[in-house]
């Protein structure tokens, strides 16, 4: 018998055995997964295990340096065990030929589908939730509302290297640096982030990279002023935040701007960012909104649209109150009402304990401005979570 043939790697050729061109696209994600090993997260960074930017999971909180790398990964198991469930095999593997036979009558595992394997019974996990919603709520409401609203909260919610970028634009001339955490934005500007933050990276470098392209030298901040930049600045922008998936954020920035622009502006002004043609087209629904924007903007989906809507329901209000189900758990976390309408309504009724705390906010009216102190305890107890300092909030919340 010959001996078997050693493995090879396949080469890339066509029927003239000429080698392909390696596809730009395949070096530049193999740029990237490179940088990710050596410009990843600080060591001192921590993250929620079961996040990756707001929903995604694979931040690896042992070793956060990988994380940006595990979170491709990640997608590329599960798609493997997606496939593993679907087909009953893994790549390589054969199925076991059924063995042939008629079944018992009396055996309760026999079905018309096959012989299946006996289930295990379910185990309920209700006790165990209903016990730690208990423990959570033990804290006084009002203490958390006070606090999340404090200077105090927001700064500890902060990514670290947020404060670093902070200090370093003001040395810069910058008085008031725009962050996602602490500035108020334009619709078109939410539209942009909800599209950075649906990618599969971090939440700190969803955070780095929306402070990089609303900050100077790039000021992203209007259909116009990306469109004005270019292709190459705006790859440029997405590079100096040191971020995963350059190219394909930076290609998603430019469509986003061309699709509003030519879609969504007022009166053929590009600066235009209110983004209140999707509204009038929707007849201000705000399920047809959400159709429209994911039918128009490429990238958008669900959990981009939960983002969009959770951050600009004080203005647009047919989607006030709406928390989604990753902001909920966050809210019930720090002994918060597990629901929108709780919450809310639990605003509305100790509005004058609230005290200081809400005299900072700013409003149309009393309606806005109480939809508006709503939008800000679900950023910041989203922003707890995500930075893993639950308990350092409840901690603070209960000295007040």
């Amino acid at each position: 018998m010959p001996p078997p043939k050693k493995a090879s790697h396949r080469q890339n050729t066509s029927s003239d055995d000429k080698p392909h061109a390696i596809p730009q696209s395949e070096l530049d994600s193999h740029t990237e997964m490179q940088e990710a090993e050596t410009t990843g997260p600080s060591p001192n960074e921590q993250a929620d295990p079961t996040t990756k930017t707001e929903e995604s999971a694979g931040v690896n909180a042992a070793n956060p340096q990988r994380a940006d790398v595990d979170a491709e990964q990640g997608e590329t198991a599960a798609s493997a065990a997606g496939e593993k469930a679907v087909n009953g095999t893994e790549k390589g593997e054969e199925k076991a030929p059924k063995k042939k036979g008629r079944k018992r009558k009396d055996d309760p595992s026999s079905s018309k589908g096959g012989d299946e394997p006996r289930k295990a019974p379910r185990r309920s996990g209700r006790g165990a939730a209903t016990a730690q919603a208990q423990s959570q709520s033990s804290i006084d409401p009002i203490k958390m509302l006070r606090f999340l609203l404090s200077d105090e909260a927001a700064a500890l919610c902060r990514p670290a290297d947020e404060v670093e970028d902070i200090a370093r634009h003001q040395q810069a001339g910058v008085k008031h640096p725009r962050t996602y955490s602490s500035s108020d934005f334009t619709p078109f500007e939410e539209l942009l982030c909800a599209v950075i933050l649906s990618r599969p990276i971090s939440h700190r470098l969803g955070m780095r990279s929306i402070r990089t392209i609303f900050n100077p030298p790039y000021d992203f901040s209007s259909p116009k002023r990306i469109r004005d930049a270019g292709e190459e600045q705006r790859h440029q922008a997405l590079w100096d935040a040191k971020t995963q998936h350059k190219a394909k954020t930076a290609e998603q920035i430019g469509l986003v701007a061309d699709v509003v622009a030519e879609r969504f502006i007022e009166g053929g002004n590009e600066d235009d960012t209110s983004l209140e043609r999707v509204r009038k087209e929707a007849d201000y629904d705000v399920e047809k909104e959400r159709e429209i924007l994911q039918t128009n903007i490429k990238g958008l989906g669900k959990t981009g649209l939960d983002i969009f809507f959770r951050r600009v329901q004080a203005t647009w209000t047919s989607a006030y109150p709406f928390a989604d189900p990753r902001t909920v758990s966050s809210i019930e976390k720090l002994g918060l009402p597990a629901s929108a309408e709780a919450l809310r309504d639990l605003i509305g009724e100790r509005w004058q304990d609230l005290g200081e705390a809400v005299k900072g906010f700013k409003g149309a009216g009393m309606d806005e401005k109480k939809k508006r102190v709503f939008v800000r305890i679900l950023e910041v107890a989203v922003g707890c979570d995500l930075e893993a300092k639950v308990d350092e909030a409840r901690s603070a919340a209960e000295k007040r």
